[in-house]
């Protein structure tokens, strides 16, 4: 039988015996996960072990199994929104975001601009979210827990800023076909001003207890290396890309949103090691805030907080009531009695850990005919266990704190 098809213990145990028998070093099998302390998240992987010292290693893609693309095909599109959350629900409203502007393609629809600069703030409110979670959690696996407990409390007030907006904090089901639910109120506004003024202090003060620590610097420089040509045979995008020196921003080489509009920098590390993916994430927050605040300067105070689109876009739930056109229109998209094109689209966006995508196949009837999610987290992840071979176990921890491997984007 192939060695391949072998489970890895199966197919380790081989090797332990030759290698005792060649060179009378003993080695072992280590599991490191599925529980979530180490691995930040529901996968396993078994590692072959010389003392601390990784021989080799093989994972698996986690323990989810939520079919969520075969869902998908049997829902309209308007109830797919409520799938991606659950994608990287570190930054959901990217999620919900990115496919909306799928189904818009799929559908031709123009979506004014201060729609789109809305979408803009909220997508980089998710994106410095995301990336309060890894980098502070990268602190937290260094022995650093104070740093996490500090910038913690700014991501509950963007999750304040999600429940103002949408009601709800992780899993945000935000906006609609053609743009958001309601406008947003001047409390929302308010929040976003606040948070703005508030953080730069503090993340200036937790950049300043890592970036130059000497622990957290001999942890992470050199661990979890892997250089640009491997990267991008791997299929990596987002900051892990960046990290290895890879100039790649779905923002610039394919702009959505009106991201055009807006002036910011893409930083790019050298190494693609654990301290290049740190500090590129930290870059990264500071580039994020900058266009929210571009986008703010440049909002238009026309153009309401929808497309004009009758056909796909819910009306309000009062006008359904106390309205009969609005009730057909109602009943007639719920029902899937407008047709769609048939046609099939790809759209991606610049998610948090990378390019984001939605391949969607349409047939004419109310749902897809073919669905797929292109999660970065999923792509990246296969090349784990190939760049922390020859490192110590507490550098295989650290890499895949760096590498933000989402378990919900890992079974789809």
């Amino acid at each position: 039988m192939s060695d391949l098809l072998l489970v890895p213990e199966k197919r380790f145990e081989k090797q332990i015996l030759e290698t005792k028998e060649k060179d009378g070093v003993e080695l072992s099998i280590l599991n490191l996960g599925p529980t979530h302390p180490a691995t930040h998240g529901i996968f396993q992987n078994i590692l072959l072990m010389d003392g601390e010292k990784i021989i080799d290693g093989e994972g698996t893609v986690g323990y989810i199994h939520r079919a969520f693309e075969k869902i998908a095909e049997n829902r309209p599109f308007y109830q797919i929104n409520v799938l991606t959350d659950r994608l990287n629900y570190c930054s959901s409203p990217i999620n919900n975001t990115g496919w909306w502007m799928t189904v818009e393609k799929m559908l031709g629809i123009e979506i004014p601009k201060r729609v789109q600069y809305m979408r803009v703030i909220i997508m980089e409110l998710a994106r410095i979210a995301d990336h309060i979670i890894c980098s502070s959690v990268m602190g937290v696996d260094t022995g650093a827990l104070t740093g996490f407990l500090y910038v913690m409390q700014y991501r509950e007030k963007i999750y304040e800023i999600y429940e103002e907006i949408c009601g709800a904090r992780l899993t945000t089901n935000m906006g609609r076909i053609g743009g958001f639910e309601r406008d947003w109120s001047e409390t929302a506004w308010r929040k976003i001003d606040e948070f703005l003024a508030e953080f730069p202090a503090v993340w200036t003060e937790f950049e300043n207890m890592l970036s130059r620590n000497r622990i957290f610097m001999d942890r992470t420089i050199g661990a979890g290396a892997i250089d640009a040509d491997k990267a991008v045979a791997y299929g990596f995008t987002g900051p892990n890309l960046r990290a290895a020196g890879v100039d790649y921003d779905i923002r610039v080489a394919s702009p959505y949103c009106s991201y055009e509009d807006f002036e910011f920098d893409i930083p790019v590390g050298q190494n693609g090691d654990c301290y290049d993916r740190f500090c590129v994430r930290n870059a990264e927050i500071w580039e994020s805030m900058k266009i929210i605040r571009q986008a703010l300067d440049k909002m238009p105070a026309e153009g309401g907080f929808h497309a004009d689109v009758p056909d796909y876009y819910l009306p309000p739930k009062e006008d359904v009531y106390n309205n009969m056109e609005a009730l057909i229109y109602h009943f007639k998209i719920v029902m899937g009695e407008i047709p769609v094109p048939n046609t099939e689209v790809y759209h991606s966006v610049e998610g948090g850990n990378g390019e984001l995508g939605f391949y969607l196949i349409t047939n004419g009837s109310r749902v897809p005919y073919r669905l797929h999610f292109r999660r970065p987290c999923f792509i990246y992840y296969q090349a784990y266990n190939e760049i922390v071979k020859g490192r110590s176990l507490s550098d295989a921890i650290i890499t895949l704190s760096s590498m933000n491997v989402i378990a919900g984007e890992l079974d789809c």
